[in-house]
């Protein structure tokens, strides 16, 4: 990956020297030619809609791509749509044209992706922002400590439900048969810890990272420890047919989304403050910050690197009866990732 991220790395930094240095030498001939020669019109930018979730910390380098004018830079005008968690009508937005792109989880999204829907995966974004977490009064430390127990989740379809689901299954519980997924609004489930209901919550930040700063809950899990150091959490996924029409377009996108992961890197407080906007009205700036330095902003897998993830997920889907069992994890891989960086 390391060799991988700096030649990609590269690549971006030569795209924007490109769009930096032309207006220069435009100014350079212009001044040579005389003062006859006017400089040509700046060219229009093209309108683009993109799907996210507003309420996804780990999505901020959607919004510092839109502020910090890194869309702009690379010709693109892009208007920023919140669906939420609502990822069906999200993909189905995508797929139908009346979105052009977005980024969600790879556990929520892939299931659908299994199903057909005409969207390509292009890029990972980051790594981590699902926990799996208890009250300390629970005595709950260990995965294996939750066979026979109960763990609320948001929906039955979540991300957590499913990235948990699989590491309970490599630890040698059942996650179908060992223990119980309990649904509650993301609001009450706190409270339904708290009553004694659930005995651990699977959900992702910005909630269940506060949640841990309340010295009355411990963390059992996450999507980055017990061998999922190094993959990817979420990704960028584009309308199959923006690709196949226009991939010119497809390609600025990715690079755009991209730069602005390696933007967050380097400056954590730009995305935080990005994203202030829509976090909990009691956090802070520095807040933010604390949650995007947990995640892993700099992991963001292209090319065969994406596809190699992509498929031990779909394998691991299929082993805990997400995924149909005939579904071929290296053929769906190759199916649902388009390589639009080589245009």
């Amino acid at each position: 990956m390391g060799n991988f991220t700096l030649d990609r790395r590269t690549l971006l930094r030569g795209a924007g020297a490109l769009g930096l240095a032309a207006p220069f030498g435009s100014m350079a001939l212009t001044g040579l030619a005389g003062a006859q020669n006017a400089a040509a019109p700046a060219k229009e930018l093209k309108k683009i809609k993109f799907a996210t979730n507003a309420s996804a910390i780990c999505l901020a380098p959607v919004f510092v791509a839109k502020e910090q004018g890194i869309f702009a830079k690379y010709g693109l005008d892009v208007e920023l749509v919140n669906f939420g968690a609502s990822t069906e009508a999200l993909l189905e937005a995508i797929a139908t044209g009346k979105a052009d792109g977005g980024v969600g989880m790879a556990l929520r999204w892939l299931k659908a992706l299994e199903q057909g829907f005409d969207v390509k995966i292009t890029a990972g974004t980051h790594g981590g922002c699902s926990r799996l977490v208890t009250p300390a009064s629970t005595g709950l430390k260990t995965l294996s400590d939750l066979k026979g127990k109960s763990i609320g989740v948001s929906d039955l379809a979540s991300p957590g439900k499913n990235f948990f689901s699989i590491l309970l299954n490599k630890e040698g519980i059942n996650p179908v048969s060992d223990v119980e997924w309990r649904q509650y609004p993301g609001e009450l489930l706190q409270v339904a810890a708290e009553k004694g209901e659930i005995h651990a919550i699977a959900d992702g930040d910005p909630k269940a990272f506060f949640w841990l700063r309340d010295n009355n809950y411990v963390q059992i899990a996450s999507n980055l420890d017990h061998g999922f150091e190094n993959r990817v959490c979420c990704i960028v996924g584009l309308r199959g047919s923006l690709i196949r029409d226009d991939l010119p377009t497809a390609t600025a996108l990715t690079r755009a989304l991209l730069e602005a992961q390696d933007w967050t890197v380097a400056k954590p407080e730009d995305a935080a403050r990005a994203f202030l906007p829509n976090a909990p009205k009691d956090k802070s700036t520095d807040d933010l910050i604390a949650v995007l330095l947990a995640q892993t902003h700099n992991h963001n897998p292209t090319g065969t690197d994406l596809k190699k993830e992509i498929a031990l997920y779909a394998g691991e889907l299929r082993d805990v009866q997400v995924f149909k069992q005939s579904t071929d994890p290296d053929a769906f891989a190759e199916k649902v990732y388009a390589n639009v960086l080589t245009a």
